[in-house]
């Protein structure tokens, strides 16, 4: 089936790809906003224009679903696929710009290893968006999936006991509003890749 796609069929599984890997460069840069905050500005920017490069990625891929007649899989389930994988790069930008609003100066190990979580769900986002072309890699898919899983409850740990920490810990209340929207924010990062994660697994089931 795969191997007999049309061009235009095709250029769906490019533009995920496409997709995908500016959700890794996206990630990264959050790591680095938090480990340097004194140029948060600079990165925002960075997070910015990958967060626009998704979206029209995702308008060209919504255009193209209207435009195709045959899909290489259900459209509905690439619908999701694109739109749950936009979702995660608009919430990389809600991080950057809720540090800038809330004029966080101060970074913590908790915002640190949620960041590196968020890089490493968002790595194999891609790795399985890249295997989405042949169904021969189905089993593959299913054990990122489940590797996603696993961070998004690595995830869930680090976001309650900062949560924890914080409000035992913490004495400054504006200090404790800016850190609970900034954990939260990016424990919904993992959240998300679980969610296309999850769409990637029903793709699997229904095709290989």
């Amino acid at each position: 089936m795969f191997n007999s796609l049309m061009p235009k069929e095709a250029k769906f599984f490019d533009l995920f790809n496409q997709h995908a890997d500016i959700l890794v460069e996206a990630s990264k840069e959050v790591v680095n906003l938090f480990n340097d905050l004194a140029n948060m500005d600079r990165y925002m920017s960075v997070i910015k224009d990958l967060e626009k490069r998704a979206d029209r990625l995702t308008y060209e891929t919504v255009d193209l679903l209207h435009k195709t007649f045959i899909t290489p899989l259900d459209r509905d389930d690439m619908l999701k696929l694109i739109t749950n994988m936009d979702d995660i790069a608009d919430l990389m930008e809600d991080v950057a710009e809720t540090a800038f609003l809330y004029d966080v100066t101060v970074t913590t190990d908790e915002a640190k290893q949620l960041a590196a979580i968020s890089v490493s769900c968002c790595e194999r986002v891609r790795a399985s968006v890249h295997l989405l072309d042949n169904m021969k890699n189905a089993g593959d898919m299913l054990k990122i999936s489940s590797e996603i899983e696993r961070l998004e409850s690595d995830g869930d740990r680090v976001l309650r006991s900062a949560m924890s920490k914080l409000f035992r810990e913490e004495e400054n209340v504006k200090n404790l509003i800016k850190y609970k929207a900034i954990y939260e924010l990016l424990e919904s990062i993992t959240d998300k890749c679980e969610d296309v994660a999850n769409i990637i697994q029903g793709i699997v089931v229904e095709n290989a």
